[in-house]
């Protein structure tokens, strides 16, 4: 029944399929010579069909796993370069009608403390991010159709862009919100969200219905197409994610993979992100009670081959994850991260007195802390939000990191946004270190003409001017 042109969920995640692809997995990833020339048809940076990619991820052998993640190094490098965008999540609402088993929000738990943000609550949540120096959010709200309607998402969309605090504003909205209709998802391109996100959390079928006992979202295939919906809704850029610890991680990963063959199967474009978040402690959630757990290194395999699998895909990793974790799969193919970030309802304005968290933060990093982190490491923050406001977004953003011009447009831009951040919010160390970052990567331009564009706008900036880009 496999069919990666199918709009049916059935057919593009075929159980089967999955199957017979671990088996062909484990079988040929013990011969050194699959994997090697799995490996040399990867560093052609076309990617790589899904019971490929599964075969190097499940690879033991030590020499061929040293050339899988310096590829995945290599690969990041080309297309991303040294760059991290930085983003944080903005809870509306912790109001949920599931009863997801992994997540606090599920509505047989009387323990958490339920939150919604009025239009005046946003105001302040969005002034205290903006005074953190963020330009990038990501909604998050339980899925309610009386206490978090779909009027009520758009309505916190526009609250969000139309707040301007000194030299703050938020430029992006990304939206992870509940699988809906064609119209619905209509409603949000006009509202100009950036990427529509959902996490499938767990594309095993029998653990699905396990894992959602009751509520809208235990519908499988409603939840699972959704993708499919945005983009006929107009939405170009989706992020896929899976919630790793639930359910085998072998099963996972193939089914992430074949889920980003449909997308370039029937929209000609893949996903615009793929999430990796793991399974976390929370209230009235034990991470330790589901069957999926996976070790650091495991997951920073799974980065690797994903980054090596869908090279022009951004991979998103949040404060989940802890520092040293995070150190880690930056280096594998993750190009964007959260910082500063806070899970409960609220969280930004003022530290929260009852829990209303999705789940327990284990990077606690100021974004300033992590901004200076980065730099440490090499990285060049970056706030920017271009793409999404110049229309390159979809096809149009693939066919330009495809052919491996985008670093032309995305250095400048993170270099200027990066300077914003430094003139407006750093502390004086930072600040220091980052000034001294650009002026050495401003070099790495490889246009004269646009390096000395962007040298003359660093100045502007230096002197009050904001908002540029290429």
């Amino acid at each position: 029944m496999y069919d990666p042109k199918s709009l049916r969920a059935q057919e593009f995640i075929d159980h089967g399929e999955v199957l017979e692809s671990l088996s062909w997995a484990s079988e040929n990833s013990k011969d050194g010579a699959v994997i090697r020339s799995i490996i040399e048809k990867a560093r052609l940076r076309k990617g790589l069909p899904h019971r490929e990619a599964l075969a190097l991820l499940d690879c033991e052998d030590p020499e061929l796993n040293a050339e899988i993640l310096a590829l995945a190094k290599r690969i990041k490098m080309d297309y991303y370069g040294n760059r991290i965008v930085m983003f944080a999540p903005l809870y509306l609402s912790n109001y949920c009608v599931n009863g997801c088993l992994y997540c606090p929000y599920h509505s047989t738990n009387k323990n958490i403390a339920r939150k919604k943000l009025s239009m005046e609550d946003i105001v302040r949540e969005v002034t205290a991010l903006q005074d953190m120096g963020h330009k990038r959010l990501a909604l998050e709200a339980g899925e309610h159709p009386a206490m978090n309607p779909i009027e009520y998402i758009l309505e916190s969309i526009a609250a969000i862009y139309s707040i301007k605090h000194k030299n703050g504003a938020i430029r992006r909205v990304n939206v992870n919100i509940a699988a809906t209709t064609v119209e619905n998802y209509e409603k949000l391109r006009d509202a100009g969200i950036g990427t529509y996100i959902l996490f499938q959390e767990t594309y095993d079928r029998a653990a699905y219905s396990e894992l959602h006992p009751y509520g809208p979202k235990s519908d499988y295939d409603w939840h699972t197409e959704a993708m499919d919906r945005a983009q006929f809704g107009g939405i170009d850029d989706v992020g896929l994610g899976v919630l790793f610890g639930l359910e085998n991680y072998r099963y996972e990963f193939a089914a992430l993979m074949m889920h980003a063959e449909h997308l370039e199967a029937v929209h000609g474009v893949g996903p615009h992100t793929i999430s990796v978040p793991r399974v976390r402690a929370a209230d009235d959630i034990d991470p330790g009670a589901f069957r999926g757990g996976i070790t650091d290194d495991t997951f920073a395999k799974i980065v690797a081959c994903i980054r090596i699998s869908v090279p022009y895909t951004g991979m998103i990793v949040s404060t989940r994850e802890s520092r040293e974790c995070r150190e880690k799969v930056l280096e594998l193919g993750v190009s964007q991260i959260s910082g500063g970030s806070r899970t409960s309802v609220g969280g930004y304005f003022e530290r929260e007195t009852e829990n209303s968290s999705q789940f327990e933060v284990n990077d606690n990093r100021s974004l300033d802390e992590v901004i200076g982190w980065l730099m440490e490491r090499g990285h060049i923050p970056s706030f920017c939000t271009a793409c999404y406001r110049e229309g390159r977004t979809g096809d149009r953003f693939m066919a330009l990191c495809k052919s491996g011009k985008i670093l032309n447009c995305c250095h400048p831009n993170a270099l200027m946004t990066l300077k914003e951040y430094l003139v407006d919010y750093a502390t004086p160390r930072t600040l220091e270190m980052g000034n001294a970052l650009i002026d050495s990567e401003i070099g790495v331009v490889p246009n004269a003409k646009l390096r000395a564009l962007v040298a003359r706008k660093l100045t502007e900036i230096e002197q009050g001017a904001r908002d540029f880009r290429i």
